[in-house]
């Protein structure tokens, strides 16, 4: 098979995984084989391939790529996840274009519109993945909407409420406007912002809101950020031991604009060091004020609709949104005297993760599951190591979480995702069933009310959808079908899995909730290790993003840098859990590693082979040496996999193979100009090569294969995806001390001949004044590579010649046939000439008083350093040419 002179890495990409997936060397069924196991953190199904998912897929295909050569059933679980919140606001955003409003939709209709945009958009991620060379099981695709993915949701639902672990409460929520649903604490993100302090003065009057019986008309001054919920204020509170405030006591407020008259109350929990010690309450709008509410029988006002504009409580507000009412409201109450005064002040602001709408705490009525006692197993088993947090610095962040858990808030006001299987039979709040199928549900309604009446045009299933954290917690069970059947050999064979590799800003949301599902429904982790890796950055550190504009697209990486460039660019520099500074000068790098391979197949593949030929001793020593080299490095490379340090593993690789195969190896054992190579050195480059090409795999599948392919007539049975990784061997450690001794001796030997202008064409003769006894079974190779005719060890050492030293060891090359040392002398007298003359001139400044005295310190400094320079220069170049005259 001929081999282009230049790689093309598109048309090999494609042709290698169309091969690949042709003979379904991705796919894994059960057998009598040791599984080696990954579910993907699968992508939002809507989303396209970004800098984050390039990192992560790519660390997981070197894994799993390894796995198979290691002789284990390798199975790699792809996936997407339907993403409530993001897919609905696509799709409410796309009907609405088209001039559609989603509240005119009943669900059965919205949902056939959401099923058509993920049927269009759903596939793009992953075919991206294949472009990169993801080597997924794609028979086994899942989707967090698949029938039995929402089957296994629905089913654990209703066993953890049947356990008493799920439970319907009115409670404070994180609210997101724009998406109109509400949110789990891990998806508020808190984001320091300059906003205003304003301090607002209401007036103060009695319990029954008369006037105080001096006339006084005495105010109170309360500061707030957010002056547009003073609608929904209920109290003032005061802290009793505040004597500021004694005259408070028993005494009522009037709230501006509306005229409310509140209770003043109080309460140990005000700071009487914050603010102004009087403290607005607002429980239907802050979760600490609820607190104080329900302590004190506070009246709870919500003055906002689900979109954050204001409802009928918002007075002439009413139908405006928040922020818009928040400057209206001040003009108000700048105008009528009540604002004293506004101060910058710089706060958190939570906002949503999914749409970075500016969080509201609202309350209502959700479906919560109780995670005190379901974490405490996930959290022994990350103590214990039963699962490993790969680097271990997130353990501790990972303990803070779950020995501080909260109940987590499963339910969405969402249409998109699987339905609560809720069923209300009443208008009252406990009038309800759950049961997976209606009519289970319409079995144990006409149970709980003694109703034999009922039907199931009776019972109305609650509109919300689960978190979609709720479905893909159970995803390395699910994807098995675990859950469903718990006894399935798939599951028993490929559960628990071995290795996630995902993102750290995950870590609550997903990993976790997945040990706690492992635990609660398997009796056993999901997972061994999880490698945490880091965020990919610019060089300005930020975090990359569309929305800032310094994210590259990935898939024009591919198309110009080949996958095996960007694969090496991404993995060069992204240690676990550390951030990933990315610089496109990577994927250069990576490019000119895969050029280097090509070309280095592209000479053995040159070379004409002797069949008769004997093998060289500089052969035989090199073949030795690399042998060597090769597993000391592999060695090294097993325990960087081992302790999950990937950019270690391919630095070690990469060097083996750029620096030790490409620059020493293949320099050795090339034959002269015009001679043939020695057959049993062929074979013996070839078999090397081949190693090289296996532990190379995992990081450039697509070249690697390519050369494979060439090297001999390969069946299907012989690629080398599925061939056998290098066993490890003992390694003769004598042997690389002893080359790195000589490549220092030839690279003195080179050193020389370009200060002195000797050509390599011209053979010289070396002399080793052996100070240290070293080995001479390199002396063959330093011949071959330093075009030596005579290499001699002596006693003395040599007057008058080119030396060099290596340790303590030194060389000599006579000059006489090394040099033309008439042409050496002239050349020499002539750089003398210029470096004197270069001398005075500096001199010459130096002694020019305005020049010493005028000019800045550093620049006389720095001519002084020219002098000093120019100085030992001449008299190295003296010494020199003393010792040819």
């Amino acid at each position: 098979m001929a081999i282009d002179a230049k790689y093309n890495a598109k048309n090999i990409e494609n042709k290698w995984y169309s091969y690949w997936m042709e003979n379904n060397y991705f796919h894994s069924e059960v057998n009598e084989k040791e599984p080696y196991t990954i579910v993907i953190p699968p992508p939002n199904v809507t989303g396209v391939l970004h800098m984050g998912h390039m990192l992560n897929n790519t660390l997981q295909d070197v894994l799993i790529r390894r796995a198979r050569l290691k002789g284990y059933n390798a199975c790699w679980v792809p996936g997407t996840d339907h993403a409530s919140i993001a897919t609905e606001a696509k799709v409410v955003a796309k009907l609405k274009a088209e001039g559609i409003d989603k509240a005119s939709l009943s669900r059965d209709e919205f949902l056939k519109h959401a099923w058509d945009w993920t049927h269009k958009h759903g596939g793009i991620i992953l075919e991206q993945l294949k472009k990169l060379g993801a080597s997924c099981d794609w028979e086994r695709t899942k989707f967090t909407m698949d029938e039995e993915m929402s089957a296994s949701v629905i089913k654990v639902f209703v066993d953890l409420y049947r356990k008493g672990n799920i439970y319907r409460g009115y409670r404070m929520v994180n609210w997101d406007p724009q998406a109109k649903t509400t949110l789990s604490d891990e998806e508020v993100v808190y984001e320091e912002k300059q906003g205003n302090l304003y301090y607002l003065n209401y007036k103060v009057v009695n319990e029954d809101g008369s006037p105080l019986a001096d006339g006084s008309g005495q105010t109170l001054t309360i500061a707030t950020t957010r002056p547009e919920t003073i609608l929904g204020d209920t109290a003032i509170c005061i802290n009793p031991n505040d004597e500021r405030f004694s005259h408070l006591r028993g005494k009522s407020a009037v709230v501006p604009v509306c005229g409310r008259i509140i209770p003043i109350i109080e309460d140990e929990y005000v700071d009487v060091e914050f603010g102004t010690g009087c403290l607005k309450v607002t429980p239907a709008h802050d979760e600490n004020d609820k607190m104080l509410g329900d302590k004190h029988g506070l009246e709870i006002i919500d003055i906002l609709n689900d979109d954050g504009t204001l409802n009928s409580f918002g007075l002439h507000y009413e139908g405006k949104d928040r922020f818009v009412v928040r400057k209206e409201i001040i003009k108000e109450l700048e105008a009528s005297g009540v604002l004293s005064k506004t101060e910058i002040h710089v706060h958190k602001v939570g906002t949503s993760e999914r749409t970075g709408a500016v969080i509201e705490p609202k309350l209502s009525d959700q479906w919560f599951l109780k995670m005190k006692d379901l974490a405490q197993p996930a959290l022994d088993a990350v103590l214990e190591k039963d699962v490993n947090l790969v680097p271990e610095k997130f353990i501790n962040t990972y303990r803070h979480w779950m020995e501080n858990v909260r109940d987590w808030n499963i339910s969405r006001q969402l249409w998109w995702g699987q339905q609560i299987p809720a069923y209300f039979y009443g208008d009252g709040k406990e009038d309800f069933v759950v049961a997976e199928t209606i009519e289970e549900a319409l079995q144990l309604a006409k149970e709980k009310t003694n109703n034999q009446q009922l039907t199931t045009g009776n019972l109305k299933q609650d509109p919300d959808a689960l978190d979609t954290w709720f479905s893909s917690w159970l995803w390395p069970i699910s994807v098995f079908n675990g859950i469903l059947e718990p006894d399935n050999e798939e599951i028993k064979y490929y559960y628990p899995t071995n290795d996630l590799v995902t993102a750290p800003e995950i870590l609550f949301f997903w990993v976790a909730r997945m040990i706690i599902a492992g635990y609660e429904y398997r009796n056993e982790k999901p997972f061994t290790n999880v490698y945490l890796t880091g965020i990919v950055r610019d060089k300005q550190r930020r975090k990359m993003s569309k929305s800032l504009g310094n994210s590259p697209d990935p898939i024009d990486l591919i198309d110009t840098y080949g996958a095996d460039g960007v694969r090496v660019g991404m993995l060069l520099s992204s240690p676990a859990g550390n951030d990933l500074m990315f610089d496109e000068d990577l994927c250069k790098q990576g490019s000119a590693f895969v050029n280097k391979i090509w070309n280095a197949y592209r000479l053995i593949d040159g070379w004409e082979v002797d069949a008769d030929k004997d093998l060289l001793q500089s052969d035989t020593i090199a073949l030795q040496w690399y042998r060597s080299k090769f597993q000391k490095t592999l060695s090294e490379i097993e325990n960087h996999y081992g302790k999950y340090r990937i950019s270690d593993a391919l630095m070690a690789t990469y060097k083996l193979v750029w620096d030790d195969f490409c620059s020493w190896l293949l320099e050795m054992v090339k034959p002269p100009f015009g001679e043939k190579i020695s057959e049993k050195t062929y074979l013996e480059v070839i078999s090397v090569l081949e190693d090289n090409l296996k532990i190379l795999h995992p990081f450039v599948p697509f070249i690697s294969e390519e050369i494979w392919q060439h090297t001999a007539q390969r069946n299907v049975y012989e690629a080398l995806i599925i061939s056998e990784w290098p066993k490890q061997e003992v390694f003769n450690e004598k042997i690389i001390k002893d080359f790195e001794f000589a490549a220092e001796i030839i690279s003195g030997i080179r050193t020389i001949r370009k200060e002195k202008n000797i050509s390599f064409k011209d053979s010289i003769n070396l002399s080793v004044f052996n100070n240290e006894g070293a080995s001479e079974q390199f002396d063959s190779v330093i011949k071959k590579l330093g075009n030596i005719s005579e290499l001699n060890h002596i006693s003395e050492k040599i007057d008058g010649a080119l030396s060099f030293r290596v340790k303590s060891n030194e060389y000599f090359i006579p000059i006489s046939g090394a040099i033309n040392v008439e042409e050496e002398i002239a050349k020499l007298s002539e750089e003398l000439k210029y470096t004197e003359g270069f001398l005075r001139s500096v001199q010459g400044k130096l002694k020019n008083e305005r020049f010493v005295s005028g000019a800045p310190a550093q620049v006389v400094a720095l001519e002084k350093q020219k002098e000093a320079d120019a100085l030992s220069k001449i008299e190295t170049l003296k010494a020199s040419l003393a010792g040819l005259q």
